[in-house]
This record gives structure tokens, C-alpha cells and sequence, in this order.
């Protein structure tokens, strides 16, 4: 019951610190990462992905 509400989560929070970033012109979420926010982005995405791989209906 609770891994699919984490799965989609973890997903949008990804795509939405990727947005923020782009948004803010770098100075968003965190400032002293600069651009390895995007990798942080695309790894907190990542990790959604990967659970789909184990998401049972």
C-alpha cells in the first residue's frame, strides 16, 4: 500500500527539483551544488524507476 505513493513521489520530486533548478537559473535547491543538482535530480528519479522494477498490482 505505501510503495506505490514512495514510487510516484520519489519520481515527481525528482522531475521537480530537475524544474526548480532550471527555473531558478542554478541558485535552487542548493546553491553550492551548481549543476550536480541535475545529477541529483536525475538520481532521485532514478531510484523511482528502479522500484517499478519490483511494483506488484
Amino acid at each position: 500500500m505505501w510503495f506505490k505513493p514512495i514510487m510516484f513521489g520519489l519520481m515527481l520530486l525528482g522531475l521537480a527539483w530537475i524544474i526548480v533548478f532550471y527555473v531558478s537559473q542554478g541558485t535552487f535547491p542548493v546553491a553550492s551544488l551548481k549543476d550536480w543538482n541535475i545529477l541529483v535530480g536525475f538520481g532521485i528519479l532514478f531510484v523511482g524507476f528502479l522500484m517499478t522494477t519490483r511494483w506488484r498490482s
